[in-house]
């Protein structure tokens, strides 16, 4: 390991102006490419002091033996060049993207004297027109066999087109009419072309001329009494737009463009990017990259526009790009794409309408892939064993933990604390055993306090329910195993799961984790340490998981433990720390939600939901229907003389909701509005919280 010290350059040196950067190891193996608009600024930021370096920074520039430069005129210069020595190098630090499978494209070679329309993998090749990337080859193969009728291309190998030729015999497609049987002189060369040139501009998306005129020929052909002919014309018609519905319209303005969106956790990102032409998404594809560098979303969106159109030209490239964020240098990415396609190229992100609604569909297909890839590495035998066998050993734990238990706390600015509990079991979820807690042994924001409260409540269930016989106790019953010994809920809303055990005895706390996670750094964990250490517990391990550096903290220690970024321990512990976060946050949410639904009618007894909407639509607001005599609530159908007694009651017993205030103006909203917060039909008020508080949640 190489202290960066040793090979900085000399104040000076670094010239101040646009350029490229190579840092190499000890073996002269080129590990990281950057381009910068300033050389110096930039280069700057990695000889500072290593604890101030991000942890993946940190190992690259220690993993480096020196550091050299090119300068370059221009941005869009210092773009290329990144480009190509990435592709020459394939630096181990940089971002590299992946394709998650290999995807089938429609070719046309163009590059031969009778062009062939076929299915072409890898690489491209040079005189050859792409279309696509389609998902599977049989959707190629459909699209091309509908538009044959109308295109007759050669789709035959060399060996079988010179053999054709040899014998002086088209194939069988020959003689069906699906091939113009270039091969035996029933078309010359230079119609053959054009053919393909027409099915090119078909393909493209440049499709409606071309119905227009068939359906002109095929007109003329009815009025000219050529009745065959125009049959043909209409088949031909009817085949086109066959093979147009087999992608459906996303744009109605027939734009090209392609929309790229991301998907990213703190080590992996997948992209996912959706090909539109003619309005028409005409192809998908997908990448999963491991995050090496510290990188924004924006720096991945510029790394896949570099792989995505690095080696395009012309109209491969389209006149639009639709991304999630931008580059920090859009101009420069925004000129080399517009050199490259050889016009003005936009960039940009979506903000309404069609476009907007289609990246979001792009978005979610995004992180589906990412889910997807997550799972299949989760699911493997062999990589779940490594990690549980990696954790061990790095917490020095005395056999892998088999059954690991992480919690987190959740709040809004200190209201509706919860916390979670999540289990996994053989590096697997265990959804049936995950408990949700409310914090209630104080009020206000104090998280480590929290948890302390949440482990000591957890782990006093487990030391009662070990001394038990494993039957309920005198005066307890199932539903306690859904609470938490006070009468808080800790249970999943799958209330049969929750009551019985796989074996169908009841489920309790009985069985102990070999490793307890914290959501959190050096004060969670104390708090976790000392609960166990005061309920006598000194055989489960305790860590936490701060999120900010993905660091591993463990009781008393000083230093947390820093696991590899490709380490299969730290993966599963990030996968259990975020389905905590994922699990607590849903159930303060949906806390939050009743809270806020809740009005001066939830306490009416036998006053149900159809009811209370029916009053609310009737006097409008809780104000009017407070002010209201008990003849005037009778009028109002299913409520009777002593339901609208009780109601009278009760809303003469509650205080009044205090003003509504419009957090944008500090203008107090007009009382007569309608109340939603009295159990009437529509949105609840989560919408009216200002965006700094609902920033705040965790």
């Amino acid at each position: 390991m190489a202290d960066p010290s040793s090979y900085r350059p000399r104040p000076g040196e670094i010239p101040d102006s646009p350029g490229v950067y190579r840092f190499r190891d000890e073996h002269r193996r080129v590990i990281y490419v950057g381009k910068a608009k300033s050389l110096r600024q930039r280069l700057a930021n990695y000889f500072q002091d290593l604890a101030n370096l991000h942890p993946r920074t940190r190992t690259m520039v220690t993993t480096a033996a020196s550091v050299e430069w090119t300068v370059v005129s221009t941005e869009v210069e210092a773009l290329q060049l990144e480009y190509s020595w990435i592709k020459e190098y394939d630096p181990r630090f940089n971002v590299k993207y992946r394709d998650d499978k290999s995807y089938p494209y429609l070719a046309v070679t163009m590059n031969e004297e009778f062009p062939r329309v076929q299915v072409m993998r890898g690489h491209k090749k040079k005189g050859v027109r792409y279309f696509g990337p389609y998902a599977h080859a049989w959707a190629i193969r459909d699209t091309v066999d509908l538009l044959l009728r109308v295109f007759p291309v050669r789709t035959c190998s060399a060996g079988v087109f010179k053999n054709a030729a040899r014998t002086g015999r088209p194939c069988l497609l020959g003689y069906i009419g699906k091939c113009s049987a270039p091969c035996v002189g029933r078309i010359s060369p230079e119609d053959h072309r054009e053919l393909a040139e027409e099915f090119c501009d078909f393909m493209a998306g440049r499709t409606g001329a071309y119905l227009r005129r068939l359906e002109k020929q095929m007109m003329e052909a009815a009025e000219e009494m050529e009745y065959e002919r125009a049959a043909r014309l209409r088949d031909d018609i009817e085949a086109l737009r066959k093979a147009m519905e087999k992608n459906a319209v996303v744009l109605a303005d027939a734009t090209d463009a392609d929309l790229i969106a991301v998907a990213e956790d703190e080590l992996e990102a997948a992209v996912q990017i959706f090909h539109v032409r003619g309005g028409r998404v005409r192809g998908q594809r997908g990448w999963v990259t491991d995050k090496v560098e510290e990188i924004t979303t924006g720096a991945l969106v510029e790394h896949a526009l570099q792989q995505l159109y690095g080696e395009e030209t012309g109209d491969a490239v389209p006149k639009e790009v639709l991304v999630p964020a931008l580059p920090e240098l859009v101009e420069p990415v925004q000129e080399w794409l517009t050199v490259r396609r050889g016009a003005n190229v936009s960039l940009r992100i979506p903000q309404r309408g069609d476009k907007k609604a289609l990246m979001e569909t792009v978005q979610r297909n995004a992180q589906q892939a990412l889910a997807l890839h997550k799972t299949k590495r989760a699911s493997d035998l062999t990589t779940r064993s490594r990690a549980l066998e990696e954790i061990a050993e790095a917490l020095g734990l005395d056999s892998a933990p088999l059954r690991i238990e992480c919690y987190d706390i959740s709040h809004l600015q200190g209201d509706d604390v919860v916390a979670s509990m999540v289990v996994f079991e053989d590096g697997l979820q265990r959804k049936s055993e995950y408990r949700r807690f409310q914090i209630k042994g104080f009020a206000g924001q104090d998280d480590v306090r929290s948890m302390h409260e949440v482990i000591t409540r957890r782990f006093r269930r487990y030391l009662a329910e070990k001394e038990k016989t494993g039957e309920w106790t005198d005066g307890s019953g199932p539903e306690d195993a859904l609470t938490d010994g006070d009468g808080t809920l800790t249970g999943t809303d799958e209330i049969t799961n929750a009551l019985k055990d796989d074996d169908g005895r009841p489920k309790k706390f009985a069985y102990p984790p070999q490793l307890v996670v914290v959501d959190g750094g050096q004060p969670q964990v104390a708090a976790a340490r000392r609960a166990l250490d005061e309920l006598g517990i000194d055989d489960i391990a305790v860590c936490g998981l701060a999120k900010r550096l993905e660091e591993v903290w463990l009781p008393g220690d000083d230093d947390p433990v820093v696991l590899p970024r490709t380490s299969e321990g730290l993966y599963l512990l990030q996968r259990v720390r975020d389905e905590a976060h994922r699990f607590a946050i849903t159930y303060q949410r949906t806390k939050r939600a009743k809270r806020f639904r809740a009005g001066p009618l939830d306490d009416v007894p036998g006053l149900g939901e159809t009811r209370k909407q029916a009053l609310i639509k009737h006097f409008g607001s809780v104000k009017r229907l407070r002010s209201a005599t008990i003849e005037q609530i009778q009028e109002v159908p299913g409520i009777g003389r002593k339901t609208a007694e009780t109601i009278a009651a009760a809303l003469a017993q509650a205080a009044p909701a205090a003003p509504a205030v419009n957090t944008a103006t500090g203008e107090i909203i007009d009382d007569e509005e309608p109340d939603t917060t009295a159990g009437s039909s529509g949105e609840p008020v989560t919408a009216g919280l200002p965006d700094e508080r609902r920033g705040q949640e965790r």
